[in-house]
């Protein structure tokens, strides 16, 4: 019930009477009272004023169910919640959790992970109550060939959800990064079990660096966080809630066409590889040229020396962003 008190006191702009309360989730006054003072001791600010009632002041940068589920505004996402303090990869459970028939839309998240996922089987950094760790169990009705572009359209989500929470202007490193000031913010990683031609399901798991103050000395140059960024924190459970709200957005957007054509002139806006110099580290030839946007199936358009060429898998540096100068 803490949650459903606490979504309530959220809706409201003033205060909320205790009768109000108990009325909208038949309770009794103490078992109100009670919650109140659980959610208190959680470090929420409530304001309890007589012939008014309850009014919250502020709100601690909490990660768990019930702060999840106060906030929670999707249509579809979310529906189910699995939050673990501690695990070793949201990914790794969520794909546990998809092969126990968890539904499409199903949101799994840490408050840490001991063995976070990052792409070619990379580690990602995962410190307790600083990231939002998060992934999505996705059951979707398309080609399993179409899938990869689903990494395109969370990067939609997370740039716009960030954005709406920050004054940061985040942007698209091709394909699967969020960098602010050319440093890496966030990483993406989309894993499908599937069939020859049917997806059983996919994870899209998303790593953002909130709270960070610092970083290894092996990343410091390379990665930042919200915090570090703009000199304020970001209220992990709402910046879930926004990224939850855009991907669902961008998701049916997809799903109409099952590829990026809709959204593509959006995603190639916020490219930051957009008419800068890459280099493709293709491991057969590696090669230069000027990046010239994604096409509507993800792929990024290179232009070397007037031949254009689409990479769809590799790794992709780029001059005057990190790994690339």
């Amino acid at each position: 019930m803490r949650a459903e008190i606490l979504a309530a006191l959220r809706e409201e702009s003033g205060y909320i009477s205790g009768q109000e309360l108990c009325e909208r989730f038949g309770v009794s006054r103490t078992a109100v009272w009670k919650s109140i003072n659980q959610l208190k001791k959680q470090g929420y600010e409530i304001e309890a004023v007589t012939n008014k009632g309850y009014r919250i002041v502020s709100a601690p940068d909490l990660l768990n169910e019930n702060e999840l589920m106060s906030v929670q505004k999707t249509e579809w996402i979310g529906k189910k919640i699995y939050y673990y303090d501690v695990l070793d990869s949201t990914n790794i459970q969520a794909g546990r959790l998809a092969q126990e028939g968890a539904d499409h839309g199903t949101l799994v998240v840490a408050g840490r992970q001991e063995a976070g996922k990052g792409r070619r089987g990379r580690g990602w950094e995962s410190p307790a109550d600083t990231g939002v760790f998060m992934t999505l169990i996705l059951r979707p009705e398309i080609e399993p060939g179409n899938a990869s572009m689903l990494t395109l359209v969370a990067a939609l989500a997370v740039v716009k959800g960030i954005a709406a929470l920050t004054q940061l202007k985040p942007l698209i490193k091709w394909p699967n990064d969020i960098v602010v000031n050319k440093k890496k913010v966030c990483g993406i990683l989309t894993e499908m079990d599937a069939q020859i031609d049917y997806v059983n399901h996919i994870v899209v798991g998303i790593g953002i660096n909130v709270q960070n103050r610092e970083f290894p000395d092996e990343i410091d140059k390379i990665a930042t966080s919200l915090y570090l960024e703009c000199g304020r924190k970001t209220n992990r459970a709402a910046l879930i809630e926004a990224v939850c709200e855009e991907f669902e957005r961008y998701y049916e957007k997809y799903m109409e066409t099952q590829d990026l054509s809709r959204i593509v002139e959006e995603y190639n806006h916020f490219l930051i590889n957009f008419n800068q110099k890459v280099r493709i580290l293709d491991p057969r030839e590696p090669y230069e040229g000027i990046a010239l946007g994604v096409t509507n199936r993800g792929e990024l358009i290179v232009d070397t020396d007037g031949k254009r060429r689409l990479v769809s898998s590799g790794e992709v540096s780029v001059r005057g962003v990190y790994g690339y100068v």
